[in-house]
């Protein structure tokens, strides 16, 4: 198991990737002060979103399936649990968005390649 999002598993059978990216924010409020810099207060944490990215290519590993169910969890909007393979928890995460591009067609118009990125965003 790579990472799992909510009880959506990726793994080499289902929707495998090669490239995670997170971003942490910190909130910090400033105040304009007369004749000195302005004062700066730390407001605790900001957003986090994750960035999935990978190459799916069905002949060797991976389901285009999966790229349907992100889409119906995205639907439906609910907040999921982010796991990593070693078992820390990111978080809950919602999918913000789901970039697909397909490519390397066989004669019946089925993808053998496909480039994926998936947006999600944490709410608690």
């Amino acid at each position: 198991m790579l990472m799992a999002l909510g009880l959506f598993v990726f793994e080499m059978g289902t929707l495998p990737y090669q490239e995670l990216q997170r971003r942490r924010d910190w909130r910090h409020e400033q105040s304009p002060r007369l004749l000195a810099r302005p004062a700066s207060q730390f407001l605790g944490p900001g957003e986090e979103t994750v960035t999935i990215q990978g190459t799916l290519i069905p002949e060797i590993a991976g389901d285009a399936s999966s790229i349907l169910q992100l889409v119906d969890m995205g639907d439906k909007g609910d907040a999921l649990d982010l796991v990593d393979g070693e078992g820390n928890v990111f978080g809950n995460f919602v999918i913000t968005g789901l970039d697909d591009r397909r490519r390397i067609f066989l004669d019946n118009g089925i993808a053998r390649q496909i480039d994926f990125a998936i947006d999600l965003k944490r709410v608690a």
